[in-house]
């Protein structure tokens, strides 16, 4: 008698998983580059969706191709590309900490970026956009140094870069207010504007070296996938598999700061994205993958860009800095309500 093979046997487990995380990471971005096209149909001068296919062959007049290539273009390619920056970021430190509200928000970068931004138009009267990046970009990357040395002590305790992080971001951010409090009307309109957090700042010029940027960071971030693996076992574990678990650490921490510190230097601060992107892909796809989280990142910016343009629409001037902080701060009070029901 001759045996049958079984073709109904139900793909392994981990093939399934594969396979889900997959479907999730494919299906938020298309979501995201779908809401982003959406996006440049909206606005003062608003473009029927029929007609950005025209403008893609070269047809149309000129002034549709400037408000489309010129003015909507790199905003709607930003949301994309930013959000899945911050996405990657939040993921980064959430897997470091092991903390599920961990966040690049936890190490006052956002709050540093907004130090160096306010030191530089108040202080030193810059306000041209590589000088004000180039603030922005130093103030996160030199906070995130300030709290990482404080919070070593013969290694790199998660819970001390918590409380660390906290405590500096609460200095820094009394030391904006005094900055803000002593500058005149017109600097303090400046900075507060660039702290309310928005796209439309953003230009070719600026968009191109950050997307370079962004993807080098991001691919030397995915390159430590698997120590990151072994990190998760601990550090015992880590170290017994040949991985440099401090230098991982710090080098994890770098690659962090500088993908939330690229993106705040564009755009200003963009509070919560990079802490609920995480969580969002983990409930698509469980599992604690930085791909899954970088989709996730780019759908939420993308969605917080087309409410921000639809209240435009509406009459209510809302950046999307201020849409972020919103959904964000709803969505971290729903966090915290579930986990003490829990």
């Amino acid at each position: 008698m001759t045996a049958v093979a079984d073709t109904t046997r139900p793909a392994p487990p981990r093939r399934r998983a594969t396979r889900r995380v997959a479907l999730v990471t494919v299906g938020l971005f298309l979501a995201a580059t779908a809401l982003a096209v959406l996006s440049l149909t909206l606005g003062k001068y608003p473009i029927a969706p029929d007609r950005l296919l025209a403008l893609a062959l070269g047809t149309g007049s000129d002034f549709e191709r400037l408000v489309l290539v010129e003015w909507r273009l790199p905003t709607a390619i930003a949301a994309v590309v930013f959000g899945a920056a911050l996405g990657l970021a939040g993921a980064i430190v959430q897997r470091l900490t092991r903390n599920p509200l961990g966040s690049p928000d936890l190490v006052g970068i956002d709050v540093g970026a907004f130090t160096g931004v306010a030191i530089a138009m108040i202080l030193l009267g810059t306000k041209g956009f590589w000088q004000v990046a180039a603030a922005a970009s130093l103030g996160g990357l030199l906070t995130a140094a300030l709290v990482t040395v404080l919070a070593y002590r013969g290694g790199l305790s998660t819970f001390r870069l918590i409380v660390v992080g906290v405590a500096v971001a609460a200095a820094l951010g009394s030391v904006n207010a005094y900055l803000i409090t002593r500058a005149d009307v017109g600097d303090a309109m400046s900075v507060g504007l660039w702290g309310a957090g928005s796209l439309t700042r953003v230009s070719w010029e600026s968009l191109a070296p950050s997307v370079v940027i962004l993807v080098l960071v991001g691919a030397a971030a995915l390159l430590t996938t698997r120590s990151l693996r072994s990190l998760d076992l601990g550090d015992d574990v880590a170290t017994a598999h040949g991985v440099a678990v401090v230098r991982l650490r710090l080098t994890l921490i770098a690659l962090a700061v500088v993908l939330t510190a690229v993106v705040t230097a564009n755009t200003g601060p963009l509070a919560f994205v990079a802490l609920a992107a995480p969580h969002v892909a983990r409930r698509l796809a469980p599992g604690t993958g930085l791909i899954p989280a970088i989709s996730a990142g780019a759908f939420l910016l993308a969605s917080a860009q087309l409410v921000a343009l639809v209240l435009a629409l509406a009459g209510i001037a809302a950046p999307v800095g201020l849409v972020t902080l919103s959904l964000g701060g709803a969505y971290l009070l729903t966090l915290l309500v579930g986990a003490r029901r829990r």
